[in-house]
C-alpha cells in the first residue's frame, strides 16, 4: 500500500492506494504550517483507512516548499558559481541575466576560469588550476558553502565539473555542490542558472527532508518516503536532499499523472482546476508534454525538464467582480470556507456561481439564491469562455479534443465546452494530484550531442539509453520494470560531422513497493 499526498496553494490532499486501488482519500485547506498539513493528512488516511502501519511501504509527497521559496527570495543560501568556460563565453557572465532581488539573495559570487569542452567532448581548454584555487580561495574567504558549478558542454563531456567539484570538496568538505550536468539540459546559462538555483537551497532541502522524515517517525511509519518531481517520476529522500529544484511544477505535473490513471486515457488534455488557479497540459503517452522553451522560475530562465503547462487564474475562489463579466485571477485562496458566499461570508466567488446556476450543492445554497439570475449567467457564461480560451492555446489543431476534467474546482464546469470533443470527469477527480503522487513511476533522462559521422546511429541509441537506465536505477527503479518512453532526436543546424541532439528517457516501477 502506497500513501500519496500532494500540498497546494488552496488544498492538501491525501489518497491511500492498494496497487491501483484507492481505499480512501482526504482534501482539505493547506494550513499555513505546511508540515503539519502533511501530518494532518497522514492521520486523516490511516484513520479512514484503518490499515496496519506496517502494510505501508511508502510515502510519495508532492510539495510546493522550494517554488514558494525561489518566488518569494526567502531562505536561500549564499551560493557561488564557478564556470569553466574560458577563452569562450566571457561575454555572458554568471547571473548576468537574473533579477537583481534575487541575485543579491544569493550574493555576487561568480567566477570564470578556463576550462570546458566543445559540442563533441573535445576540450577547450585545460582547467586553470590556479584560477581554480583563487575563486575557491575567495569563496571560503566569504564563508560560502553552497557552490555550482558549470562547464562548456558538459552534457558531453562532465570531465571539468568532476575535476572541479573534487578540488572544491578537498578544500571545503562540507561544502553542498550542484553540478550542472546533473541537473539542466544543453545550453549553458539556462543549465547554470538551474544549477545554481539548486544549490541555494541546499539547506533549505536538507530541513525541509528532515523534518518529513521525522513526521513519519512521530506516526510510526517506518517506510521510506518519496518525493514527485517535475518530469511525472520520483525521487528519493536522498535524492530530493541533493536536487530540491527538480520539484519545480510538479503539482500540475502529479495531477495530469493522476488523470492518466483515473480516466485510462494516454492521450488528451488535462484541466486541472483547483481553489486559486487552472492548468491545462497534454498527457502524450500517459506522461505530461514537456515543454520545448525555456522555463522562467521566479523570473529567472531555466531549461529544467518541466511539463507545458499553461496556468490561468480561475479558481473555485476567484472572485466574481463587474457585475459577473470578470472572474479572477483574484482568489480567496484557502480562506474559501470562510469568505465565500455559500460558507456564510461576503465575498462573491466562483463557487458561489456554481451552487447559484444549479451545477453543484456545497454550502448553504440558500445563501445565493436571492443573486440577479443574470449576474449569474454573465459569470457562468464568462467562466467557461476562460475555460476554452485555455484549451485553444494548448490543443495541436482547431479540432475539439478529449478533455479530462480534475481538481475540487471541476465543479465550476456545468456545460459543454466548445473545444472539447468529450468531457471526462473520472472518479476521485478531486483528488488526481495525489493520485498522481502516490502511483509515480522512477526515471532517468539523458541528453547529449553525438556526431553520427564519428558513431554508429544504433550504437550511440543504445549507450545514450543504458545511461538513463542506469539513472533510473540509481533513483530507486526496479531494473526488471524498465521501459523506454521517449526519444526525441533532432539535427543540429551550423554544426560539422552531422551533429544531433538527442534526448532518452526512460521510467519504471519503484523498486520493493506494491
Amino acid at each position: 500500500m502506497r500513501i500519496g499526498i500532494d500540498v497546494g496553494g488552496t488544498h492538501t490532499d491525501a489518497v491511500l492506494m492498494d496497487g491501483m486501488e484507492i481505499l480512501c482519500a482526504h482534501k482539505a485547506l493547506t494550513s499555513n504550517d505546511v508540515r503539519q498539513g502533511i501530518i494532518d493528512a497522514l492521520d486523516q488516511v490511516m484513520t479512514e483507512g484503518r490499515v496496519d502501519l506496517n502494510a505501508i511501504k511508502a510515502v510519495m509527497i508532492g510539495t510546493t516548499h522550494f517554488t514558494n521559496a525561489i518566488i518569494e527570495r526567502r531562505q536561500l543560501s549564499p551560493t557561488a558559481i564557478i564556470r569553466a568556460c574560458l577563452p569562450t563565453g566571457s561575454g555572458l557572465p554568471p547571473m548576468c541575466d537574473w533579477p537583481s532581488d534575487i541575485a543579491s539573495v544569493l550574493g555576487y559570487h561568480g567566477y570564470m576560469i578556463g576550462g570546458g569542452h566543445l559540442f563533441d567532448g573535445r576540450q577547450i581548454s585545460s582547467i586553470d588550476e590556479t584560477a581554480l584555487d583563487q575563486a575557491i580561495t575567495d569563496i571560503i574567504y566569504n564563508g560560502v558553502k553552497s557552490i555550482a558549478v558549470s562547464a562548456a558542454f558538459s552534457p558531453a563531456n562532465n570531465l571539468h565539473e568532476l575535476k572541479i567539484a573534487a578540488q572544491i570538496r578537498r578544500r571545503i568538505p562540507d561544502a553542498s555542490i550542484s553540478m550542472s550536468h546533473e541537473i539542466g539540459r544543453l545550453g549553458i546559462l539556462e543549465r547554470e542558472n538551474a544549477a545554481l538555483l539548486n544549490a541555494s537551497l541546499s539547506e533549505l532541502a536538507a530541513k525541509v527532508v528532515s523534518s518529513m522524515e521525522a513526521a513519519l517517525t512521530e506516526r510510526g511509519l517506518q517506510c521510506p518516503f518519496f518525493v514527485s518531481q517535475n518530469d511525472g517520476t520520483l525521487m528519493s529522500a536522498k535524492f530530493i536532499a541533493r536536487y530540491p529544484a527538480l520539484t519545480f511544477s510538479s503539482g500540475p505535473t502529479n495531477s495530469l499523472r493522476g488523470a492518466a490513471v483515473l480516466s485510462g486515457m494516454k492521450d488528451a488534455l488535462v484541466v486541472d482546476i483547483g481553489g486559486t488557479t487552472l492548468d491545462v497540459g497534454v498527457l502524450s503517452n500517459g506522461f505530461p508534454r514537456e515543454s520545448n522553451s525555456h522555463i522562467a522560475v521566479g523570473g529567472v530562465r531555466t531549461n529544467f525538464r518541466m511539463p507545458d503547462i499553461l496556468p490561468i487564474g480561475l479558481g473555485g475562489g476567484s472572485l466574481v467582480t463587474d457585475e459577473g463579466a470578470r472572474v479572477g485571477p483574484q482568489s480567496v485562496g484557502h480562506k474559501l470556507v470562510s469568505e465565500a458566499i455559500v460558507f456564510g461570508g461576503s465575498t462573491l466567488t466562483a463557487t458561489d456561481i456554481a451552487v447559484a446556476n444549479g451545477s453543484v450543492k456545497v454550502g448553504n445554497t440558500s445563501l445565493v439564491q436571492t443573486l440577479d439570475p443574470a449576474l449569474v449567467e454573465r459569470s457562468t457564461k464568462r467562466i467557461h469562455d476562460i475555460i476554452d480560451e485555455a484549451i485553444d492555446k494548448m490543443r495541436p489543431s482547431e479540432t475539439p479534443v478529449p478533455v479530462i476534467l480534475v481538481g475540487g474546482g471541476a465543479i465550476l464546469v456545468s456545460r459543454e465546452l466548445d473545444t472539447a470533443s468529450s468531457v471526462i470527469v473520472p472518479d476521485h477527480a478531486g483528488v488526481a494530484n495525489a493520485v498522481g503522487a502516490a502511483i509515480a513511476q522512477v526515471g532517468g533522462e539523458v541528453e547529449q550531442i553525438v556526431s553520427f559521422s564519428k558513431q554508429d546511429r544504433a550504437h550511440a541509441l543504445e549507450d545514450l539509453t543504458q545511461q538513463a537506465q542506469a539513472k533510473a536505477i540509481a533513483a530507486g527503479a526496479d531494473p526488471k520494470s524498465l521501459r523506454l518512453l521517449d526519444i526525441e532526436e533532432t539535427s543540429v543546424s551550423y554544426m560539422d560531422d552531422e551533429a544531433v541532439r538527442i534526448r532518452i528517457k526512460v521510467v519504471g516501477e519503484l523498486r520493493h513497493t506494491k
